[in-house]
């Protein structure tokens, strides 16, 4: 099993900035610790400031036709060649997202989230609904399959958790 954990603006500082709201612990530290916790599944882990990246790799690995196809004409079972997609590698089954500051702002991100084949799991470290006004309204969870929220860095294990379970 593939599970993409891919996290938006800032939380390439994730552990230094604003640790009163966001805690101490990298994301090196989280992506090990979820490593530990589930050795048999397959992780991919991306990260950019940019809103495009986002919505490509949302695109990517969230298209699982595009993968399926490329499966199929590698094995001889389609008789037209599929390009596969930039960076699969296997079938992704879920896709964990922590838009960060795009989940407020962002229909593009919004519409390619909605587009997806997999389950798109929302995580957020901080109780965006007890922070500023600005920050209170997600646009991206009525599009995925399921939200956590507040739940600190622990959020990104019960993501997975979450994929796994509805995966069986």
């Amino acid at each position: 099993m593939k599970i993409v954990i891919v996290n938006g603006p800032n939380l390439n500082l994730l552990g230094k900035r604003e640790p009163s709201i966001y805690g101490t612990k990298s994301m090196e530290q989280v992506l090990v610790d979820i490593q530990r916790a589930y050795p048999d599944v397959h992780f991919e882990y991306c990260q950019s400031n940019h809103e495009g990246d986002l919505i490509d790799w949302v695109q990517s690995y969230g298209l699982a036709s595009l993968e399926n196809a490329y499966l199929q004409a590698v094995d001889g079972r389609s008789a037209t060649p599929v390009e596969r997609p930039s960076g699969c590698s296997r079938v992704v089954k879920g896709i964990v997202l922590n838009a960060g500051g795009y989940t407020h702002t962002s229909i593009a991100l919004r519409d390619a989230v909605a587009c997806a084949e997999v389950p798109v799991v929302e995580v957020h470290i901080s109780d965006i609904r007890k922070r500023e006004a600005f920050r209170q309204v997600s646009l991206l969870t009525d599009v995925c399959a399921h939200s956590i929220v507040g739940h600190g860095t622990d959020g990104y294990q019960e993501a997975v958790e979450w994929i796994i379970n509805h995966n069986k």
